[in-house]
C-alpha cells in the first residue's frame, strides 16, 4: 500500500484534533479527503507528510515509516499544502529550479519543462511569483509538489482560487496523474471531488465518519433519493412536506425543492397528481442518487 494511516492521533492542548484515524489507499487510487473546517482535514495529511509530528498512532508511505525515516518518505511524497508557501522574489523557472535542486532531480531541465507544461504556466514562467494571480501561485505549488516526480501526491485545496477554465485542467492533470500514482487530496468544491474520485474518506471533528466508494456512499445513505422538482408557480414547501415517504424538503432556488424520499417513483407521481389538482406548471421533475453533497451533509451536520 503507497499510504497506511493507523490510529493516528494528534490533540492540541485540551482539543482533539485527530482521534486515531486509521486507512489505506492502494497505488494508482484519487481519494478525496473531506470534511468541513477544522475537522482535521490539514492535520492528518501533515502527519502523512511528516511536516507535522504525530501525538500517536503510526504512518507509513511506500512501507516506509514517517516517524522514523521522515527524509525517505518526503522523496516519496509531492505536497501542496493548503497555504502554499512560496518566495515572491524569485521567478517562476528560478523556484521550480531550486525546488529541484533541493530534491536532487536528474534531468533537471527536462523536468523543469514537464511541470511547467503539465500545470499551464509556459506563459508565466519568466514572471516573478509575487506578480501572479492566487490561480496562478498555486499552480506554482502544485508544479513544485511534481518537479520530483514522487510516488504520492498530498493535495490540500489544489483548485484553490483558480477559475472554472482552469480548474477543468487542473482536474485532468490530477485524473492523468492518478493512473500510475496515489493521490490523496481535499477540496470544499464537491463538485470536483464527484468528477476525480471514486473514493471518498470523510472525516468529521477528527474521527472518519465514512471512507468508501462513492456509489456505495449513496446506496447506504439511508436507501435515500433525491427527486428534484421545478414549478413554474410559487409554491409552499409545507404542500410538498406533506406527501407520503418525504423525508426532508429543501427549496435550493426560486421555484425548485429537493425531496429526500426512499421512494422516488411514488414521491413523483405524487407530485405530478398535486400539480393536477392545484393547476401547477411543472418545469422539470427528475430523481437522482443522494449527491456527495447530500451525503456531505448528512454525515457532518451538528448533533
Amino acid at each position: 500500500m503507497s499510504i497506511k494511516v493507523s490510529n493516528l492521533s494528534k490533540t492540541y492542548g485540551a482539543q482533539t484534533a485527530v482521534n486515531k484515524v486509521s486507512f489505506s489507499i492502494n497505488n494508482g487510487e484519487i481519494v478525496g479527503f473531506l470534511g468541513p473546517n477544522g475537522a482535521g482535514k490539514s492535520t492528518t495529511m501533515k502527519m502523512i507528510t511528516g511536516y507535522l509530528e504525530a501525538d500517536g498512532g503510526l504512518v507509513e508511505v511506500a512501507g516506509i515509516p514517517v516517524r522514523t525515516s521522515s527524509l525517505a518518505t518526503k522523496k516519496k511524497i509531492g505536497y501542496l499544502p493548503e497555504a502554499n508557501p512560496l518566495y515572491y522574489d524569485m521567478y517562476v523557472r528560478e523556484y521550480l529550479e531550486f525546488i529541484a535542486n533541493i530534491h536532487q532531480v536528474a534531468e533537471r531541465s527536462a523536468a523543469l519543462e514537464r511541470v511547467i507544461s503539465m500545470t499551464g504556466l509556459t506563459i508565466e514562467a519568466n514572471k516573478k511569483i509575487g506578480q501572479l494571480s492566487k490561480g496562478y501561485k498555486q499552480r506554482v505549488g502544485l508544479a513544485a509538489a511534481l518537479i520530483h516526480d514522487p510516488e504520492v501526491l498530498i493535495l490540500d485545496e489544489p483548485t484553490s482560487g483558480l477559475d472554472p477554465n482552469q480548474i477543468m485542467e487542473i482536474r485532468d492533470v490530477i485524473k492523468s496523474l492518478g493512473q500510475n500514482k496515489t493521490i490523496l487530496f481535499s477540496s470544499h468544491i464537491l463538485q470536483e471531488v464527484e468528477a476525480i474520485c471514486d473514493r471518498v474518506i470523510i472525516i468529521n471533528k477528527g474521527n472518519i465518519v465514512a471512507d468508501d466508494t462513492l456509489a456505495n456512499l449513496q446506496m447506504m445513505n439511508n436507501g435515500s433519493q433525491l427527486v428534484i422538482v421545478t414549478f413554474k408557480e410559487k409554491v409552499d414547501a409545507s404542500e410538498l412536506s406533506a406527501l407520503d415517504n418525504v423525508t426532508t424538503v429543501r427549496e435550493v432556488a426560486g421555484n425548485t425543492f429537493h425531496l429526500s424520499t426512499t421512494e422516488a417513483d411514488a414521491v413523483r407521481k405524487q407530485i405530478l397528481e398535486l400539480s393536477l389538482k392545484n393547476s401547477l406548471n411543472i418545469v422539470s421533475l427528475q430523481s437522482e442518487s443522494n449527491s456527495l453533497e447530500e451525503i456531505f451533509k448528512n454525515l457532518t451536520k451538528p448533533k
